[in-house]
């Protein structure tokens, strides 16, 4: 079915990974501020197993009941959907996947949009893939001359490294975190063996590849870009002030999270300045496309490291992304409609 005087928008939210309650939140405010006489908005839930569901309402809380919902099938390369008990089809323009985690920000509904023949918003297979995975995305923008906190890789099959060793090389201090995954999912501070050992056990619990950091002490900075190069712009510049000793998935979510975001960083102008280049610099390196967050360290020294790039960032009421736009001016709804126009063109 085709909805001839509005744009036929798939909103995708859920999902497979660890951050599906995250996504809840996130997809809940770019629903509120779609505009519903401009576009028909097709709720598909994915449940906790990969299943996609037909919703005739956007869900009350994270519990999401699908028993009486139609299962969504997708119709390769007919940029349809067909609800797979009454055969019905859902025509479809454009897909806004506010997915956050494995299935959702690393390439896979990427590739399946293109295979649909739709139009997707953000960025593309290669680009989603490469911003996911932690460690491509390091060895990558390092070898184009940008600094990444100094790091060791550690795969699941292999045996526990000897935190003696590693602090002799990263210092006393370091972080463990699962190679893809975000939201600060998985990620602890580790100071002896003892707590080496159980980071890595909870880091491979998310993924195979596990990335031990230098613990770097300085501001933790965000950037917002906007938009497909050319025709893409860089907010200014914010600052996370985290009220844990990291910026925890609890400190980021908790309804008593003492964390607090600043959309205007206490840096010097030539450091904004700074951080914005290395921003788009970074965007347009891994030919990013539609949007991303890009975060980064600013140590006492006075070196800039890239930390992420986040190709689908947090919607959410605490989010980064969108507050560093309300400050460039950039309203909720006019954001997620800049988005929407930015993938259909």
């Amino acid at each position: 079915m085709k909805y001839m005087s509005q744009t036929s928008l798939l909103l995708l939210f859920g999902g497979e990974s660890s951050e599906h309650d995250v996504s809840l939140l996130s997809a809940r405010n770019v629903y509120g501020a779609i505009d519903k006489q401009k576009y028909h908005t097709i709720l598909c839930y994915i449940d906790r197993h990969g299943k996609w569901w037909y919703l005739d309402e956007f869900p009350k809380d994270a519990d999401v009941n699908t028993d009486d919902c139609d299962q969504l099938l997708p119709v390769l390369g007919n940029g349809e959907l067909v609800k797979k008990d009454s055969s019905e089809s859902l025509g479809v323009d454009v897909i806004f996947p506010v997915l956050h985690g494995r299935n959702g920000e690393d390439g896979t509904v990427q590739g399946l949009a293109q295979l649909l023949h739709v139009p997707i918003v953000g960025c593309d297979v290669t680009a989603s893939g490469i911003a996911m995975n932690k460690l491509a995305c390091k060895q990558i923008v390092h070898e184009n001359g940008i600094d990444v906190i100094p790091y060791k890789s550690h795969y699941d099959y292999q045996d526990t490294p000897s935190f003696a060793e590693l602090a002799r090389e990263l210092g006393e201090t370091l972080f463990v975190k699962p190679a893809r995954a975000g939201s600060s999912v998985g990620v602890s501070k580790v100071r002896n063996q003892e707590e080496l050992d159980a980071a890595l056990h909870e880091a491979h619990r998310h993924d195979q590849i596990a990335l031990i950091e230098k613990a770097i002490t300085g501001q933790e900075l965000e950037v917002a870009v906007l938009g497909t190069p050319p025709h893409h712009k860089v907010s200014g510049v914010g600052e996370i002030i985290p009220g844990e000793e990291f910026y925890t998935y609890e400190d980021k979510y908790a309804a008593d999270s003492t964390a607090s975001v600043s959309t205007e960083a206490n840096i010097s102008k030539k450091d904004q300045e700074r951080v914005r280049e290395y921003a788009e610099r970074i965007y347009q390196i891994l030919d990013c496309k539609g949007l991303s967050r890009i975060d980064f360290i600013l140590s006492q020294d006075g070196t800039l490291y890239l930390m992420e790039v986040n190709t689908l960032p947090g919607f959410t009421s605490i989010s980064m992304y969108p507050k560093l736009w309300q400050r460039q001016g950039l309203e909720y709804a006019e954001l997620v409609d800049e988005l929407v126009q930015d993938a259909l063109a």
